[in-house]
C-alpha cells in the first residue's frame, strides 16, 4: 500500500513487506506425489533459478483417518498405518528430490511438511515465506471438478499469482 506524505506525494508504507527486486524472489510449490505436481515442481525450480530466487516446496499430508474406504472392508488401523507409511515415503522422496534440484539448479530449496487442508496449508506457508508466486499441478480428480480444485481455491482466496501446471 502507499500513503500520502506531508508534501502531497505518495510513498510506500514502510510497514508493508517489500522485496525491492523484480521477478519472483520466493516461489512456493505444492506437491503431492502426482505426475502433475512433479511437473509443477520442475517448473517452480526453473522459475526460482531464472529469477535467482528461493524455492519452497510444500507437501501436505492428509489426516490418516480420512482415507475414504468403507468401514468393514479393511481394518481401519491397518488403513491408517498404510496411509501414514505412504505419506512418509512420499516425504522422503521429496526431500531427496528437493536436495537434488537445489544442487543441480543452484537454488535455495526447502521442503515444508504440513498436515490438513492443502489449500489452507499452502496459503499459510506462502504468507509466512512472503511468497511472490505459487505453483501447483492441475488436479486430475473428478471430485475437484465439482467441489473446486486447490488451484481454484488459491486463485479465489489468496493474494499471489498462481500458476497451474498441467
Amino acid at each position: 500500500m502507499t500513503r500520502s506524505t506531508p508534501d502531497g506525494s505518495w510513498s510506500p508504507d514502510p510497514a508493508e513487506f517489500e522485496l525491492g527486486t523484480d521477478g519472483h524472489g520466493t516461489v512456493v510449490v505444492g506437491v503431492d506425489g502426482s505426475p502433475t505436481s512433479h511437473r509443477a515442481l520442475a517448473y517452480a525450480a526453473g522459475q526460482a533459478r531464472r529469477q535467482h530466487g528461493r524455492l519452497v516446496v510444500v507437501y501436505v499430508r492428509s489426516h490418516a483417518g480420512g482415507c475414504g474406504f468403507e468401514a468393514g472392508l479393511v481394518n481401519q488401523a491397518d488403513m491408517a498405518t498404510a496411509a501414514l507409511v505412504t505419506q512418509e515415503e512420499i516425504a522422503a522422496e521429496l526431500r531427496a528430490e528437493v536436495a537434488h534440484l537445489a544442487r543441480a539448479w543452484h537454488v535455495a530449496g526447502t521442503l515444508v511438511l504440513g498436515t490438513g487442508d492443502p489449500a489452507k496449508e499452502l496459503a499459510k506457508v506462502a504468507d509466512r515465506e512472503h511468497a511472490d508466486h505459487v505453483v501447483v499441478g492441475s488436479s486430475t480428480r473428478l471430485g475437484h471438478r465439482l467441489a473446486g480444485s486447490i488451484a481454484i481455491r488459491l486463485v479465489r482466496n489468496c493474494g499471489w499469482p498462481v500458476t497451474v501446471v498441467p
